[in-house]
């Protein structure tokens, strides 16, 4: 059954045939960074017009890349939210023109749901397991039962851990996007260089990370106050840029990995996934690696070009949707808001 899997809910325009929920048969990605750069975040108007440049050749080149036909394809599957509505409609709108024109079906998936599965084209987890998405968009924390049986256990409640990445990579002038940057930054710096805080939130599976991201501003605003930039003057107080990269991830990944342990703790279940961009980072998959492995757990993290956004998660999960006959109407809307 060869499913190709659409997904433009953000900056990336994707498009990937994947053969019975597992196996990628091509997984096509155009990236958005060198447009959205300059600006240090995404710019919805400039993102929904590329997608609209872009859509019909990425979709033309994983078809290509499969060697298949359009009439090869069992079902046409596509993001219908959460994400920015104006890049959601570009893939929304292709996927109904190409289903209406083709008679091929038509499934909607939810983005969350597509990070969640995107493990399954590595490897097959059993249910149930704790599911921690975490992006620039999303943290949020599930126990999950089976496929479309989700618990929701906790969200953030402000910015999401990639956010804070991003804008934290702002406030010390690393560039866009911030994620990749800090954790290769992080590589030179100590971790416990600077005491920057935990916001764990005692009795709450919620996640919190505006107040850290502040406390980087007024970390850095303190130092320019003493005339001390370390960017200037590192050798002079000791700590430079890379300490305080590597410190301000230490106090996200001391979180997240808390957050996902009390849930699997809470829950009684041996399994854990990680997904979503955050989860590329390196000092993330190991310590939440080594940490579950003292506590009898096992992690599972798809590889990075899978937890960024991609389609071959959406067509992934979708497959399991075509199997069951639940099928979207050509009156599918995108929506920016899609809790599972």
């Amino acid at each position: 059954m060869l499913i190709l899997g659409i997904d433009t809910s953000c900056d990336e325009t994707a498009a990937a045939v994947v053969k019975n929920g597992k196996t990628i048969l091509s997984n096509v990605v155009s990236s958005q960074v060198d447009i959205h750069k300059r600006y240090g975040g995404v710019v919805p108007e400039l993102a929904s017009r590329s997608h609209i440049e872009t859509i019909s050749p990425i979709v033309e080149k994983a078809l290509g890349d499969a060697k298949i036909k359009v009439a090869d394809l069992s079902a046409i599957t596509v993001t219908k939210g959460p994400g920015l509505v104006g890049s959601l409609l570009v893939g929304v709108s292709f996927a109904k023109a190409l289903s209406y024109s083709t008679g091929i079906p038509l499934v909607a998936v939810n983005h969350i749901e597509g990070h969640i599965a995107s493990i399954f084209v590595e490897v097959k987890v059993s249910f149930p397991f704790i599911s921690l998405v975490v992006s620039g968009g999303h943290t949020v924390l599930y126990y999950v039962k089976d496929f479309g049986k989700y618990e929701e256990l906790g969200r953030t409640r402000d910015d999401a851990a990639g956010e804070a990445f991003d804008k934290t990579a702002k406030i010390l002038n690393l560039g866009y996007p911030g994620g990749p940057i800090i954790d290769q930054i992080s590589l030179k710096g100590n971790p416990h260089a600077v005491k920057f805080p935990r916001p764990y939130l005692p009795n709450s599976f919620d996640f919190s990370f505006s107040g850290l991201k502040t406390a980087v501003v007024n970390y850095m605003r303190d130092i320019e106050r003493l005339g001390h930039f370390p960017r200037k003057k590192e050798k002079e107080i000791g700590i430079g840029i890379a300490d305080i990269a590597a410190s301000f991830q230490q106090a996200v990944i001391d979180v997240l990995i808390y957050k996902v342990l009390k849930g699997a703790e809470r829950k009684d279940v041996k399994r854990i996934i990680l997904s979503g961009g955050v989860a590329a980072n390196s000092s993330l998959r190991r310590e939440v690696t080594e940490k579950a492995k003292d506590k009898g757990l096992k992690v599972f993290i798809p590889r990075p070009d899978l937890c960024t956004d991609n389609a071959a998660m959406i067509a992934a999960i979708g497959y399991h949707y075509h199997k069951r006959g639940i099928h979207a109407s050509l009156n599918l809307n995108p929506e920016a808001y899609l809790p599972l």
